[in-house]
């Protein structure tokens, strides 16, 4: 161990990433070989940590490269193309509701009836695992509400006395692995998702119709402040305080701004 140098580091860093590995996974590796070496310093086996100038010239570039090349983003084509090819009414309403709020996929399963608001076409999100969205509005369009509708009669024959909007078979709430799983099953069927792929492009998950919602949305001439507010990212600064986003101005961008799949 002590006859590695910078030299074999870097080579450590490029042979993960041409292997797809994600700059966190590299970054606990890293740290870990750091903790070695300062100890091997502080024993006297060794007299320099060679981790960290590569840390600091090496893999913060690949941080950044990764960085400019985010996750799978599809066009709305694709997208249109994805929930279109989908049958069962349940799983085409989860898809179009992902892609058309942004929302996270505990923020879906979290859903109940009584959260939508179907004359505003609005939906309150409640409190959960992430508590910067508390409460948060967020709105829907008319091909959204006409997803959730079909689902709706669908499920009204599956159960009567159940307070999510998702379930299963069985009655129950749809988990984050029932997202996950039938998310990844109709991209793949469209050839939108790798899951042999080591590659991040080449995956399409749930988090993808987030990163589809803001793009899209941004490319379309939303404001960014309008689109974080819809995102629910982060608490807002003080000064944020005193620029209160119109609900109605919000709403009304949202539509403009919010591409068509046309969804039949």
């Amino acid at each position: 161990m002590t006859e590695i140098d910078k030299y074999v580091l870097r080579d450590f860093i490029h042979y993960r990433r041409e292997n797809g590995t994600n700059p966190k996974t590299i970054g606990y590796d890293f740290a870990a070989l750091s903790t070695f070496y300062g100890f091997m310093v502080f024993e006297g086996y060794s007299t320099t940590n060679p981790v960290m100038e590569v840390k600091k010239r090496y893999l913060k570039s690949y941080k950044t490269s990764r960085e400019e090349s985010p996750r799978k983003l599809i066009s709305v084509e694709q997208m249109s193309m994805l929930v279109n090819s989908i049958l069962n009414t349940r799983d085409r309403a989860v898809c179009v509701l992902l892609a058309k709020t942004g929302m996270r996929r505990s923020e879906l399963i979290s859903l109940d009836l009584q959260d939508i608001n179907w004359r505003e076409q609005s939906i309150v999100l409640k409190k959960g695992k992430f508590k910067k969205r508390t409460n948060r509005e967020i709105f829907f369009d008319d091909e959204c509400a006409h997803s959730l509708k079909r689902w709706l009669v669908t499920r009204s024959r599956m159960v009567e006395n159940a307070d999510a909007l998702f379930v299963g078979e069985q009655g129950a709430r749809l988990n984050r692995n029932g997202i996950y799983t039938l998310v990844t099953k109709y991209a793949a069927d469209v050839g939108l998702h790798k899951p042999e792929s080591k590659r991040i492009e080449d995956h399409f998950s749930p988090h993808n119709f987030r990163h589809w919602f803001t793009t899209h949305l941004l490319r379309n001439g939303m404001p960014r402040e309008y689109v974080k507010e819809l995102r629910g990212d982060g608490r807002r600064e003080t000064v944020d305080i005193y620029h209160h986003i119109d609900r109605d101005d919000l709403r009304k961008k949202y539509l403009s701004c919010m591409p068509k799949l046309a969804v039949i």
